[in-house]
């Protein structure tokens, strides 16, 4: 028998019959600790999609538990109506699914009020932006939906999104051009600004969003940028939580757990961390309460997850799927490629300017090889491998340049670099072709037409795409020349073989 569908009525009947018969209830789904229709809306996130609803969805609804407040979050999707044909027939509930090493776990989270879908409705998305009572913003809508510069920091004017809201700046539809559209309207009505959130993986997110912001601002509304410059607060942040994509499975494991259906649940892990730059001039819910770091600067986190949590997923990524390794946790299981990755967090580790205040580098670094060899999380190498370019610079290529300049060991980002440049083949070492899913795809592959299985024309042609290596790793012979011998030995003896040779032995 179907079990019924999550929403407010579920909710309130299993609280009745656990009230009812509280041994009986034993074992279910975790329920709100409040009633989420007495709080209000005083977040609006930009990007409501599976890490939102693992992360900062979780942290607040922890929050509202404890403290209350009017700290519901408003989702707006900018890209499809998935997440809004699923959540709002639920009322905005979902269930987390958390797997760890023992039987899974499973929460109702109700800090969701709803989801407007901008693509069918953006006058209300819009407007949800103009509510007087939303003091935060906060967004998760990868890197390359928001089309900023991050060398310069400015616009990039040939950005779908962007150049549309340069045509059009009253009826925006991107990131840059809602959010100044919005502030500048909650100017006119005499409204306070919000405070906007990057919860994105973007190196300084805060400060590289502000920018965008200004300069976007500039070129609509230039009476607006000296407004926005002192009155709009835009903290830095860091999230950490692997979140794989929902499978059947997961729908399946929550109806056998919670006893409901839910067309709106996420998996995670079971670690979960988010640093936060404590600048919020009109309040914000008390995160610290449910866990989170409110820090005076987040930078020196934000490196140590990038290189050594992200760089690592990448390496991962790229060597494993042209391996034919569909999980992270199949491809860490491969003790070459196990020993490959320590190597690459420990230079990621010697990499950084600061380490983060209170925490042992090499402590993180076992516990992320922890995370990703969890048995239970089916996180797909392919999934993590998109949108290359946009990752790899402050992944793998930043700490690369680093380590050249301290006269390091690049070798293992060498390594890493030219897993990336094999995968831009399109094609496993077994002969299964994919889409590299890269928004400049079509440059790579004009690379790849051209220098075919010539790793030395390859690694060339791949360096030289414009913007995405840094000048000192372009110059240096040291790293061109490891990279084109990586890439070599991938092409020639396959990626387990070159795994091994740069592993050594056991």
């Amino acid at each position: 028998m179907t079990p019924p569908r999550l929403d407010a009525a579920w909710l309130a009947a299993e609280r009745q019959r656990r009230r009812a018969d509280p041994v009986a209830a034993r074992g279910g789904a975790a329920l709100p600790g409040y009633r989420p229709q007495a709080h209000g809306v005083g977040i609006v996130h930009l990007g409501a999609g599976a890490f939102h609803k693992a992360h900062q969805a979780v942290y607040t609804d922890d929050v509202l538990a404890r403290d209350g407040g009017d700290w519901r979050i408003r989702g707006i999707s900018l890209r499809g109506e998935a997440a809004a044909q699923a959540l709002n027939p639920q009322d905005g509930l979902y269930t987390v699914l958390v797997r760890g090493e023992r039987e899974p776990s499973v929460r109702v989270v109700g800090s969701i009020a709803e989801v407007i879908a901008a693509v069918r409705d953006p006058q209300a998305a819009r407007q949800a932006l103009l509510d007087p009572a939303v003091k935060v913003v906060t967004l998760t809508v990868t890197e390359k939906a928001y089309g900023i510069d991050r060398a310069s920091g400015r616009l990039m004017r040939e950005h779908p999104a962007v150049a549309r809201d340069l045509r059009a700046p009253d009826e925006p539809v991107g990131v840059l051009g809602m959010l100044v559209w919005a502030l500048g309207r909650r100017r006119a009505l005499g409204a306070a600004p919000f405070t906007v959130l990057c919860c994105d993986n973007l190196p300084d997110n805060g400060h590289l969003l502000r920018a965008g912001v200004l300069d976007m601002a500039a070129a609509v509304a230039p009476e607006l940028v000296p407004w926005i410059a002192e009155q709009v607060a835009f903290p830095c942040s860091m999230v950490d939580r692997i979140t794989p994509a929902s499978t059947d499975a997961t729908l399946d494991d929550v109806a056998r757990l919670a006893g409901c259906e839910d067309r709106a649940a996420v998996e995670t892990e079971p670690f979960s961390m988010w640093v936060i730059e404590d600048r919020f001039p009109e309040g914000r819910p008390a995160w610290e309460h449910a866990g989170a770091l409110m820090v005076d600067d987040v930078a020196p986190f934000e490196r140590m997850k990038l290189r050594m949590l992200n760089g690592a997923h990448s390496l991962l990524a790229y060597a494993g799927h042209v391996a034919g390794w569909t999980y992270v946790r199949e491809a860490i299981a491969d003790p070459d490629l196990s020993r490959v990755l320590r190597r690459l967090m420990d230079g990621a580790a010697a990499s950084l300017e600061r380490e983060p205040a209170g925490l042992a580098l090499r402590d993180y670094a076992d516990a992320l090889c922890r995370r990703f060899a969890n048995p239970a999380m089916a996180h797909e190498t392919y999934q993590i491998a998109m949108d290359g370019t946009e990752k790899i610079p402050q992944r793998l290529l930043a700490p690369a340049d680093r380590t050249l300049l301290l006269q390091g060991d690049v070798r293992p980002f060498a390594f890493a670099i030219a897993a990336w440049m094999r995968y831009c083949l399109g094609v496993t070492d077994a002969g299964a072709s994919y889409a590299l899913r890269d928004p400049r795809e079509s440059e790579i592959l004009a690379v790849v037409q051209a220098g075919g299985r010539d790793a030395a024309a390859l690694s060339q042609g791949l360096m030289g795409l414009e913007g995405l290596f840094p000048v000192g790793l372009r110059e240096s012979a040291v790293w061109r020349g490891l990279v084109a011998a990586y890439l070599g030995r991938m092409l020639d003896r396959g990626m387990r073989a070159a795994c091994r040779e740069l592993a050594g032995p056991a």
